[in-house]
């Protein structure tokens, strides 16, 4: 290492989100779009969970119940789907809202999600359970697909299939929820930079290069 060369700045980026939320998915590749665009800043995601539907069953519900309940009809979504399709599509993401089936309880893949940041993976984990959900269509709520997703990202299945069948992390995703709404944010995603500098909703690249560069200069 050259000692004389100045550190490299590094920020902690929180990543507040529910892995059911499609503004979420968009936004995390905005963000990491932005960051790649500064290949000299060392970063580090932290992620938060957010339960937009905090009373969605465990196991789920058919995504047609869903759409009714969320939206009031069909026709609604399907609008609103479109149109962020359209702008998924101009990020480099696929969403297929077509082939979802079931919309799941975001819980268990929260919890998964933890238990990958204690190794060091849950970038990989939380971009594959996007993908997986909104390009794939599979059921992010189901224990052995996302044991299949946590081997994908360089997890261990039965490890992971034996967490997700405890009870852990449970009450701290609930509370992670929780301190989110008492700190105001009501909506995801939200990014907060360096502890100080928050941006919320799925922003043009332009505006998180921007705020990057004012959480920078505070490094």
């Amino acid at each position: 290492m050259n000692m004389l060369l100045p550190p490299q700045p590094r920020l902690v980026i929180e990543v507040v989100h529910d892995l059911v939320c499609p503004w979420c998915y968009l936004g995390v590749q905005r963000l990491l779009r932005a960051l790649a665009r500064r290949p000299g800043v060392g970063f580090e995601l932290a992620w938060h969970p957010f339960l937009l539907n905090p009373d969605m069953p465990r196991a789920g519900m058919a995504r047609s119940d869903y759409v009714v309940r969320k939206f009031g009809g069909e026709e609604r979504a399907r609008r609103l789907y479109g149109s962020i399709t359209e702008i998924g599509r101009t990020e480099g993401l696929e969403f297929r809202f077509d082939r979802i089936r079931r919309t799941p309880s975001s819980i268990d893949a929260h919890r998964l999600v933890r238990f990958a940041a204690r190794q060091g993976r849950a970038d990989a984990l939380a971009m594959a359970l996007f993908a997986a959900h909104f390009s794939e269509g599979r059921d992010i709520g189901d224990t052995l697909v996302l044991a299949g997703l946590a081997q994908a990202a360089g997890l261990d299945a039965a490890d992971a299939r034996s967490f997700l069948c405890s009870d852990a992390e449970f009450e701290a995703v609930q509370g992670e929820n929780l301190r989110a709404h008492r700190l105001g944010i009501n909506g995801v995603p939200c990014f907060v930079l360096g502890g100080r500098h928050a941006i919320a909703g799925a922003q043009e690249g332009e505006v998180i290069e921007r705020l990057l560069d004012v959480a920078l200069l505070d490094t």
